[in-house]
Parts: structure tokens; C-alpha cells; sequence
């Protein structure tokens, strides 16, 4: 399931577009302004908005380090902003002043493309402010713009719904008709895909069009064979021009929102529609999730933002699949920040902040270094945080050995082969939660909370689940 969790109805007017950092969220409208939130609690940052723009703003993206904000207008300027302080830091001037429309970053952070309604495409240098590469397609406004993962390949796409290939060096490598009544967004999935060729980069590429579809492509890569754009599939549900979308950092998911007031959230994998979302009373313009944590913003002409989130078990499977693989170990202080906000424990922000938590700290903690370093004088709340961060490294355990987590008991941190469901909810090996009521005096491993019932259910499903799984990947 996904929840509403938040609307953000500061913006006077349409809102055009939304995007992420690891822990900021920007969004800009035809107000002619930009909004910075914190993740945190949503609060509007103190140097927000952002005022530079004489006409709408389009399209606002950030760095890949999140250090630089950039905002594009009608006013036929690309901006840069410092995220630490709201400072403006170059202002880029599209050549003949067209209106941009579309702006973007290239994964490594040296270039910026900005898309304008005169078919012009700009390539600027992020550490100059210059242009170094210019062109245009044939026909039509630039509505989109997408690098791919790897730096080598940059796709747009314009009103007259032409779908356009670069390489690096601005080269077009390939451009056909995509959407007949024009294309409105793009964006690549960050995650390499298999396409049946051997030595091939393979990426998966989504459009959205003024025909009320959203198509699926495989785009490939090498240096011997060259590139190709294959067509794949389209994701039905619309039944209005799709304005947006959008992959989930983990490629799992896209995203969509169009004139029908809907957004569909798709399963990239079987393309089945997981959720349809209709809380917004006009168009939905725009839709991006979280880098890290499983949110998703999406904004529209009712002038306000929705930030939705995937219920704890999805959310903290997506954060975790995404955030343990790069190990627990290597992640900064504001992805233990998002951690511990995922966890309930929003309220510790502050002191872990204040005594430099990070990945390696946040596993090394223990009970007397929660009371005696970090002074949590509160016994409940300590306990609270030693049992997440043993569920943290059990999911690590589990992710490095490949078994599923919901397979593995929470006690003895073991795939279990006789699976029981306790009166708290939770499922465990039977032997051990046997032992754990008999030595613990009846109290929850999960909780820490009396259980209501000593009673324990065999869980034949899960059972089931874990006897599929060892058939096919313990041959």
C-alpha cells in the first residue's frame, strides 16, 4: 500500500515541476519561484523560496552529490543554486533568449543540458557556466531531456513527438517519432537490464506522450556494435495526455501522471499496475521519487505537492535492497538521518547528527554507548534503537547471503525451516520461539512487549514460499 503523507500548498500557482536530493525536495511552479523542503518534516527551508525568475520556472533538477540545484524558465535562463545556502551561482543565458523548458545533469556532474522551445539544446559546463556543446532538432520545442546511467548517451524529446539520441560529444546518433502528438517527459531507469546480448550496456528508457500512452524501451550501448533503440512494450491505464514520469531509484517501479488527475505507479518487471492514485483535483504535472527512501512526490495544477509513502514493509525493503547493497557501513550521515526517520525515530535526528553518526558508528553502537555517549536517557527508547539496528544487520546478513529477509528468523538470524506466527505478528522458527517464551517470560523478540498469547500458528504459506525458494536456488 501507499499513504498520503504530506501536501505542500505553498506555491500560487501551477506547479510545473518536483525532484530529489538524499535530503531535500525541490519544487517549482509558474509563480516564478522555487521551494526547498527538508525530508525530515517537510519544513520549507529558511532561505526559501528561491526568487530570480521574471517569468514560470519549468524545470528544476538537482547535482548528482545534491550540492547544486538548477532551475530553468521562461524567462530563457538556466540558473544554478548552492543547496547550502540559496545563493545563486551562475545565471546561463540560452542562446537566441528562447523559453527553456527542460534542464538536466549528467550523472557525473561536469555538464548540464538545458532543452529550450526554439529546438536549441545546450551542453553547459557546471564548473565554467559555459557553453561547450549546441544543437537543436529538427522540429518542434525540447519537452525532455534524460542522461542515461552511464554518462555515454543523452535522449530528448520534443512537442512534435520525435524521440532524439546524442552521444557525449553531441553527436545524434538516432531520432524517430516516438508519440505522435508529441512527447512531455522522459527518464531512464537507473539499473542495467538484460537484453539477451552478450557485452551490451542495456538501460530501460520510458516516454509519455500527448497520446495518453507510456512506452518502454531498451536502449543499448557498445563500442563495437554501436547503439540501438529498441522498442518494447506500453503501459496502458491513462486515458489522457501523460504529462510525467518516472523510474524508482531501484528500477522497480515507474511512475506516471497525466490530464485524466490520476498518477499510476506500474511494475517495471511484469508492467502491472501496483497503485492509481487520485487525490489531486486537476492535471498532474509532475512526479519524482526519493533517491533513498521510498517516497514519491507528485505535483499539479491545483498548485500543490502530495508526498506519498509506501507502507513500512515496501518502504524499508526498497531502502534497504538499495541502500545495503552499497553496505550499511559506507553510508553518510544523512542516509543514517533517513534511516532513522524510516524507523519512527525521527525525534534522534538531532543527536546523531551532533556526535557524527554514520554507517560504521550507527553498527558499533551498543547499550552503554546509546546512554553514556549519546546521553538517550530514556531505557525504552534505547532498547528501541539496539533492536533496530539488530533487525539492520540481520537484513545485511540476509541481503549478503541472498535469502529473502522475511525467510530468515529474527531470533536465530537463520532461514527457518519450521516457520510459526507469535501473537505479536511476527513469524519465527518454532524451536527457538519456544525457547524465547520459556526463558523471557513471555515477551515479544520484535517488540519487547508482553505477548497477548503464548499461542503459536504454523505459517504453511510461508513455509510453502521457503520450500519454492530452496527449490530453485539450491539445486
Amino acid at each position: 500500500m501507499v499513504k498520503l503523507i504530506h501536501t505542500l500548498a505553498d506555491h500560487g500557482d501551477d506547479v510545473n515541476c518536483c525532484a530529489f536530493s538524499s535530503s531535500l525536495l525541490a519544487t517549482c511552479s509558474l509563480d516564478k519561484t522555487i521551494r526547498l523542503y527538508s525530508l525530515i518534516d517537510f519544513t520549507e527551508l529558511p532561505y526559501s523560496p528561491l526568487k530570480f525568475h521574471t517569468y514560470a520556472v519549468h524545470c528544476c533538477c538537482f547535482s548528482p552529490s545534491g550540492h547544486i540545484l538548477a532551475s530553468c524558465s521562461t524567462d530563457g535562463t538556466t540558473v544554478l543554486w548552492s543547496t547550502q545556502n540559496g545563493q545563486t551561482l551562475a545565471v546561463m543565458q540560452q542562446p537566441g533568449g528562447s523559453p527553456v523548458r527542460v534542464c538536466r545533469f549528467s550523472p557525473d556532474s561536469t555538464c548540464l543540458a538545458s532543452g529550450a522551445a526554439d529546438g536549441t539544446v545546450v551542453l553547459w559546463n557546471t564548473q565554467s557556466y559555459k557553453s561547450y556543446r549546441c544543437s537543436s532538432v529538427k522540429d518542434g520545442s525540447l519537452m525532455a531531456c534524460a542522461f542515461s546511467p552511464n554518462g555515454n548517451l543523452f535522449v530528448t524529446g520534443s512537442s512534435c513527438g520525435d524521440l532524439t539520441v546524442w552521444d557525449d560529444k553531441m553527436r545524434c546518433l538516432h531520432s524517430e517519432k516516438a508519440h505522435d502528438l508529441g512527447i512531455t517527459c522522459c527518464d531512464f531507469s537507473s539499473q542495467p537490464v538484460s537484453d539477451g546480448e552478450q557485452g551490451l550496456q542495456c538501460f530501460r528508457l520510458a516516454s509519455c506522450g500527448q497520446d495518453c500512452q507510456v512506452k518502454i524501451w531498451v536502449v543499448s550501448f557498445s563500442h563495437v556494435l554501436g547503439f540501438e533503440l529498441k522498442y518494447k512494450s506500453i503501459l496502458s491505464g491513462h486515458c489522457a495526455p501523460v504529462l510525467a514520469c518516472a523510474f524508482s531509484h531501484d528500477g522497480q517501479m515507474l511512475v506516471s501522471g497525466s490530464v485524466d488527475k490520476s498518477v499510476i505507479i506500474y511494475n517495471t518487471n511484469t508492467q502491472n499496475i501496483l497503485h492509481t492514485l487520485t487525490q489531486h483535483t486537476r492535471y498532474v504535472t509532475t512526479c519524482a521519487f526519493a533517491p533513498n527512501t521510498l517516497l514519491l512526490a507528485t505535483g499539479s495544477m491545483d498548485k500543490t505537492v502530495n508526498i506519498w509513502q509506501f507502507n513500512q514493509e515496501t518502504h524499508c525493503q526498497g531502502y534497504m535492497e538499495d541502500q545495503l547493497k552499497q553496505f550499511t557501513e559506507d553510508w553518510s550521515e544523512e542516509d543514517v538521518s533517513m534511516w532513522l526517520c524510516a524507523q519512527g525515530l525521527k525525534d534522534l535526528v538531532g543527536i546523531f547528527k551532533t556526535n557524527n553518526i554514520d554507517g560504521k558508528e550507527l553498527l558499533s553502537l551498543t547499550k552503554e554507548s546509546l546512554a553514556d555517549d549519546l546521553k538517550i536517557e530514556s531505557l525504552g527508547l534505547r532498547s528501541k534503537v539496539l533492536r533496530k539496528i539488530e533487525e539492520l544487520r540481520t537484513k545485511v546478513k540476509s541481503l549478503s547471503s541472498g535469502i529473502p529477509d522475511e525467510f530468515i528468523c529474527p531470533i536465530t538470524r537463520e532461514l527457518m525451516k519450521d516457520p510459526v506466527i507469535a501473537s505479536d505478528g511476527y513469524s519465527y522458527e518454532k524451536e527457538a520461539m519456544e525457547n524465547w517464551i520459556s526463558k523471557k517470560k513471555r515477551t515479544s523478540p520484535m517488540t519487547n512487549l508482553v505477548l497477548p498469547s503464548v499461542v503459536l500458528t504454523p505459517n504453511r504459506t510461508l513455509k510453502m514460499a521457503i520450500n519454492r525458494w530452496l527449490e530453485t536456488h539450491q539445486k
